[in-house]
């Protein structure tokens, strides 16, 4: 098989600090072709000097430690016929135009969490994708690692019993006031950032077929959510979520079956150098599972390569990315109805 050549658009933090490493082992599938920095156009806001330069200097240091080219827009770099595929880790409210772009000029998209900020974007970027024999890869990660399938077994095995609660919790403590996420123009709020984690994680661990129950948000003065909790249920499960952006630091999961009871405290987050640990009670003793240290964003990367690749793999993703989608629209429409 070629490999599959890559950009990046935006030389975001998480780029520089995951994505980049990942794609580094991965050197018999991906080629790396370069990074894109905004120009005055499809910069939101101001484009000073002072920012432009510091992007430059940010974009500088990918093409230091890993070669490939620096575009002097987005748009210059998805137009590329060098170019197959674009990561895409911009603020969610723009990923719908940048990934929608990248798919009509033919490029393959590997874009964060979440896909789009609302169902009807996600829909569409799905059918251009499709109608273009395209992937389109959103990163939770998190599901790769290998902890999910020991944990999914553990259930499937009856080693928990009969499944009462699945149980899960993500917040992190206030980050600076210039963060995205503090920023409802970028797509900024909880159910959008570490609450789509807990609706991704539950529904996976129910079988899929899950939906909301229940949902409340609490806003800020700038209407942003900070924190909320989420109930779901399918004709076997019940789930209950938390997440916050202004909290303790929680990374938490915990299923409470009618014979045993299992924990967890790294599902969401793990680093791919930490060895994880899995408790699971029964009457009071408890058996702790070490899991082996996993690369969580280079396991995503290579199901983005199979997406490339296999139609088949392509069509499942499109139906994951919207049922989470409309996890999360879902629980912001009975959230509004709450608060009326």
């Amino acid at each position: 098989m070629e490999k599959i050549r890559i950009g990046v658009i935006c030389p975001s933090e998480i780029a520089h600090r995951r994505f980049m490493p990942a794609l580094d082992k991965l050197p018999d599938l991906f080629e790396f072709r370069g990074i894109a920095v905004a120009n005055e156009a499809e910069w939101t806001g101001k484009l000073s000097d002072d920012i432009k330069e510091k992007e430059l200097q940010k974009a500088g240091a990918f093409i230091e430690e890993y070669g490939g080219t620096i575009y002097n827009s987005y748009a210059s770099l998805i137009a590329d016929d060098r170019i197959d595929a674009v990561y895409l880790p911009l603020p969610p409210a723009l990923h719908y135009q940048w990934a929608k772009s990248a798919l009509e000029h033919g490029k393959h998209v590997f874009v964060e969490k979440p896909s789009t900020t609302c169902v009807k974007d996600t829909k569409q970027l799905i059918e251009t994708a499709r109608a273009n024999q395209l992937a389109l890869h959103e990163n939770y990660m998190f599901v790769y690692h290998s902890q999910i399938e020991k944990i999914k077994g553990i259930m499937s095995d009856k080693g928990l019993g009969d499944i009462r609660l699945i149980r899960a919790d993500f917040g992190f403590p206030k980050r600076p006031e210039n963060d995205f996420r503090y920023n409802k123009e970028l797509g900024g709020g909880a159910l959008l950032d570490c609450g789509g984690y807990t609706l991704k994680l539950t529904n996976l661990l129910m079988g899929m077929g899950a939906h909301i129950d229940a949902a409340r948000l609490f806003y800020n003065y700038q209407n942003i959510d900070l924190y909320g909790s989420v109930q779901l249920s399918n004709h076997t499960n019940v789930a209950q979520v938390s997440f916050g952006m202004d909290n303790e630091y929680r990374c938490s999961l915990e299923i409470w079956g009618s014979s045993g009871t299992l924990r967890t405290g790294r599902i969401f987050s793990a680093p791919d150098n930490l060895q994880c640990t899995i408790e699971v009670e029964h009457n009071h003793e408890t058996e702790k599972i070490e899991i082996a240290p996993d690369d969580t964003f280079k396991k995503s990367l290579m199901h983005f390569s199979r997406c490339v690749l296999d139609n088949d793999i392509r069509e499942k993703t499109y139906g994951q990315i919207l049922e989470q989608s409309a996890l999360v629209e879902n629980a912001f429409r009975l959230a509004n109805q709450e608060e009326k």
